[in-house]
């Protein structure tokens, strides 16, 4: 057979005030082009997977969520989806079948509405997808009924023995990132938070030498690349993370990644991440009031306990050169309209290289969409098309659906203007500078200290 691997990419709002303001915010705009340009790493796994005895094409849905021509050349195509995208993933699948081509699909969203899936695909995987997809090839060529493929049904993945993603199938593909996976999972769990639904297993490191097995391969099809690390939270464990900088930094790279705040508490860790090429991390910070965030993780409140301490711990990281794109999430249930400008306030004080906000959105298999829902603040159930991060799908506890949808255009338009832009990356310069001058000198003082003794 000849199998195509279908992405489905970029982010768009459906406000359309947001949309006029341009959100796919002005600054949101720089990083959803950069989702947008990023290749599907689980479909790239998927196709490492597959039977040798088929022929594997990886394609991208257009802009305008259109396929392109060449995957009706195919017998089967897998459709890889966010929740957001999902309807025209569908419209897509549909035209596929009509046509004659057998469709898959899996993912987040797939694997939390699996039946609502199976109305528009042959064959939905519930779960992680490596080691079932053979199963679902399978079926595919032996011209099998529809069916649910759940992930259970094949050994758990083994994070140690996952293959290499099938990067040459990216070939002359103009892609600003290339993504590698270096773990699986966060130990945390926010209650937005959709990443862990379909993962059988909490958080798992993999082996470095098989991620540098994986940057070798992305090398050979893009020299000097630039990396994103595909993980929910790169450095839970900071002795291995120490060891993964290690290996790096020999190689003169240039990455980002997401991570949690408690990376702040390891000096050793950050000059590692500086040295390595660590560019920037994303941190999940949510709110600058610890009130707001009191229950938001459900395990530890890790997110509230760890608050009072992101002015310290954000200047610590940017002492370091490592800048920090802050994550904030709108519409938590003790925001009030205060929040917008305490938002503004705080990536001013803490000189935040990057700042991307988002809307509170309750994603589907979430506890938050479960919790919205039995309270009936959810205003279009089933409206996936809204979960966008930006488009206000749910009544907030402590305002109005218009205060927050305008708070968040208000903000937007004070963040991402060229002068509050400036003054944050010039605030982050100017104390980067007085770091390296204190270094310096107390380096100076330490030599000279040791002469004299």
């Amino acid at each position: 057979m000849k199998i195509g691997m279908l992405a489905m990419s970029g982010v768009r709002a459906h406000d359309q005030e947001l949309l006029e303001l341009g959100l796919t915010l002005p600054g949101f705009v720089e990083r959803s082009k950069v989702i947008a340009q990023l290749p599907s790493l689980g479909l790239l796994y998927l196709a490492a997977t597959t039977p040798n005895d088929h022929e594997v094409a990886y394609y991208e849905a257009t802009g305008d969520r259109e396929e392109p021509p060449e995957v009706y050349e195919c017998d089967l195509v897998a459709i890889s989806t966010f929740s957001a995208q999902v309807k025209e993933a569908y419209a897509i699948a549909d035209r596929l079948r009509l046509a004659g081509v057998k469709v898959a699909m899996g993912g987040l969203h797939v694997t939390v509405c699996p039946d609502e899936a199976l109305q528009h695909a042959d064959y939905v995987v519930v779960g992680e997808g490596e080691n079932i997809w053979p199963k679902v090839v399978q079926a595919a060529a032996a011209d099998e009924r529809p069916r649910i493929f759940q992930a259970k049904e094949a050994p758990p993945v083994d994070i140690h023995h996952l293959p290499v993603p099938r990067y040459e199938l990216l070939s002359g593909r103009p892609y600003n990132r290339y993504t590698v996976q270096t773990s699986r999972g966060c130990p945390w769990r926010c209650d937005f938070c959709a990443s862990n639904v379909m993962l059988r297993q909490l958080y798992r490191k993999r082996r470095i030498a098989d991620v540098l097995r994986d940057i070798d391969a992305i090398e050979a099809v893009r020299p000097d690349p630039f990396l994103e690390f595909a993980d929910d939270n790169t450095f839970v464990d900071k002795a291995w993370s120490k060891q993964l900088c290690r290996a790096l930094a020999p190689r003169k790279l240039k990455w980002f990644t997401e991570t949690d705040i408690t990376v702040a508490e390891d000096e050793e860790l950050l000059d590692l991440l500086r040295e390595s090429g660590c560019r920037q991390v994303l941190i999940g910070l949510e709110s600058p009031d610890r009130n707001a965030l009191e229950g938001v993780e459900l395990r530890s409140n890790f997110k509230a306990r760890w608050a009072y301490r992101y002015h310290d711990a954000l200047r610590r990281i940017h002492d370091h050169g490592v800048t920090v794109n802050g994550c904030f999430t709108l519409g938590l249930d003790q925001h009030t309209p205060d929040i917008f400008a305490q938002i503004l306030n705080f990536a001013l004080e803490t000189a935040l290289y990057e700042v991307q906000i988002t809307v509170l959105t309750p994603f589907p298999g979430t506890p938050l969409y479960s919790r919205l829902l039995s309270e009936g603040r959810i205003l279009s159930p089933g409206a996936w098309e809204l979960c966008t991060l930006f488009d206000v799908n749910f009544q907030p506890q402590s305002m109005t659906v218009d205060e927050l949808r305008y708070g968040l255009r208000w903000l937007g338009e004070q963040l991402y203007s060229r002068e509050c832009t400036a003054t944050r990356r010039k605030a982050f310069l100017r104390r980067r500078r007085e770091y390296l001058r204190k270094a310096r000198g107390s380096e100076f003082h330490r030599e000279h200290k040791t002469q004299a003794l």
